[in-house]
């Protein structure tokens, strides 16, 4: 297979395996962020680059690169990536969706249950030396079975989200801007209501949108307005979803309870009044951080890879017009 094919941070041992089997690598080994003027020189040479999140790769930089065929991101989404300017220049966009569903569905139920029950918190008394004795009054958190979950966004990860509650018992709401089919709603056990009518029924909210300029701050002063006093809202899925000035407003003045994030509005970097709060659990974007999710992605983004190289339509194309217009 001819080509050359770059990976802009350390793959898991099969996948960069599989990669070197096939056709000639190149990459970084440091598993850390590249500077983007060193980024721009290493991709300079490359048909294919296998990006991560953490990888800006603008309308500017792939105007520099003419020779680019395909870009193949290890997540599955793709906010890094100018996807109109890509599809302009003809270069295919891969992504790996589908094999972290249920693992990141996993994690927001564990950043729900760990703010709900104050799990952190506690743990961090413990090792303090603060435990001296039960008390009837010790870090009392919140029920979770029995009450009701707002979920924002009902694709693959929301509906997974969904189904888990049925194991606690708790009605489902769901809000939604495309249709969901009647027949997902009921296999899931939810209901769709509108935004403002999950706001005010949800005692728990889980975020699983994608970022666009219809979700950009989607929750925002006017949002936690309309929360419960009681209510742990909870994000899996792009930091700026939320408005982290507002959310620490609104967890400061107890407009809602307590928060769990596993993304970020400007990631890494965290607002810096979240660090100091106690009613909120800070995780460093790991959802799908599980041994066996993050080598799938890396096997998919992989195969993507070497399918761009091969002549072949990527399995996980994210923009088909690219394509299309190569067959015509």
């Amino acid at each position: 297979m001819s080509g050359k094919v770059y990976v802009t941070r350390p793959l898991l041992g099969e996948a960069a395996d599989l990669l070197r089997q096939r056709t000639s690598v190149e990459g970084n080994e440091v598993d850390e962020v590249l500077p983007r003027a060193v980024l721009l020189d290493r991709l300079k040479t490359v048909d294919v680059a296998v990006t991560q999140l953490t990888d800006t790769i603008d309308a500017d930089l792939l105007a520099a690169l003419p020779q680019l065929k395909a870009v193949a991101n290890v997540a599955v989404g793709f906010n890094n990536i100018d996807i109109d300017a890509a599809t302009r220049m003809g270069v295919m966009i891969t992504n790996t969706p589908g094999v972290l569903t249920e693992t990141t569905a996993d994690f927001a139920w564990t950043l729900l249950m760990a703010a709900a029950r104050r799990v952190v918190e506690a743990d961090r008394y413990v090792r303090a030396g603060k435990f001296k004795a039960w008390g009837l009054q010790m870090l009392l958190g919140q029920d979770i079975h029995g009450k009701t979950i707002g979920v924002v966004g009902f694709g693959r990860i929301g509906q997974a989200v969904a189904r888990r509650a049925r194991g606690f018992g708790m009605r489902v709401v769901f809000f939604d801007p495309f249709p969901v089919p009647a027949a997902v709603a009921a296999e899931a056990g939810a209901e769709a209501v509108s935004f403002d009518s999950l706001l005010g029924l949800s005692d728990f909210v889980s975020l699983h949108v994608p970022l666009g300029p219809d979700t950009h701050h989607l929750f925002n002063d006017a949002a936690f307005a309309k929360m419960k006093p009681t209510a742990v809202l909870v994000n899996t899925s792009r930091g700026p979803v939320i408005d982290e000035k507002a959310l620490a407003r609104a967890l400061r003045a107890g407009r809602i309870a307590g928060a769990g994030l596993d993304v970020y509005e400007h990631e890494p970097a965290v607002a810096p009044e979240l660090l100091t709060m106690d009613n909120i659990v800070l995780a460093p974007h790991i959802a799908s951080a599980s041994r066996e999710t993050r080598l799938k992605m890396c096997l998919m983004a992989a195969e993507n890879a070497l399918a761009a190289l091969d002549g072949r339509r990527p399995p996980n194309l994210v923009n088909p017009d690219v394509w299309e217009r190569r067959r015509i």
